[in-house]
């Protein structure tokens, strides 16, 4: 186990756990339809582009195409390492944002990510909570809007832990690490954080 061999960042995303609300706040997800599949829920965001500076800026950049979205205090919450098909499409964001290659049932970056050996490289997802500070759905544009691959319903549920399990989140790790923290992802958009 002491001999682990790093292998090749191939992919950034950025993705928001994008909190609506104060009181009772709820996650906003986008809802996946494919046809011949089950549908599943992937957090807003997406690969990092060339014009993209950091990752940071790739989220603003991504949740203004998919949700014509503005959002504040953007916090890193987690990050997800998983394997990356190279000489995948880039385009397939779908795919890929699912963990793997089809949907609700992979697992990729919750068992297997290190078990890969050293043969391609990874995915590093950067998952930051934030809040939503306005959206307008009829702003929405990009390649999801342009030219989909099935459907893309914008959806919130209550961000707890009944909310969560009931849809299909994706990837399974992102799922499991908000179960165990829901009061840790409020406590990371607190007054009192610094």
């Amino acid at each position: 186990m002491s001999c682990m061999t790093e292998r090749p960042v191939v992919k950034r995303t950025a993705r928001a756990i994008l909190l609506e609300g104060e009181a009772a706040p709820r996650m906003i997800l986008i809802k996946r339809t494919k046809p011949g599949q089950a549908p599943y829920w992937i957090t807003p965001g997406g690969g990092m582009e060339p014009e993209d500076a950091t990752v940071v800026e790739a989220l603003h950049r991504e949740v203004d195409e998919e949700l014509g979205a503005k959002v504040t205090d953007v916090v890193p919450a987690f990050v997800d390492t998983v394997p990356h098909p190279e000489g995948g499409a880039e385009g397939a964001e779908g795919a890929q944002d699912s963990g793997g290659s089809g949907g609700a049932g992979d697992s990729g970056g919750a068992g297997g990510a290190g078990d890969s050996g050293g043969s391609g490289g990874v995915k590093v997802q950067h998952f930051f909570v934030c809040r939503l500070a306005s959206m307008d759905l009829t702003r929405r544009h990009g390649p999801e809007v342009d030219e989909p691959c099935g459907e893309y319903d914008v959806v919130s549920v209550p961000f707890t832990r009944e909310g969560i399990a009931s849809v299909e989140v994706v990837p399974p790790s992102l799922r499991a690490y908000l179960d165990a923290n829901i009061e840790g992802v409020l406590a990371l958009l607190a007054d009192d954080l610094g």
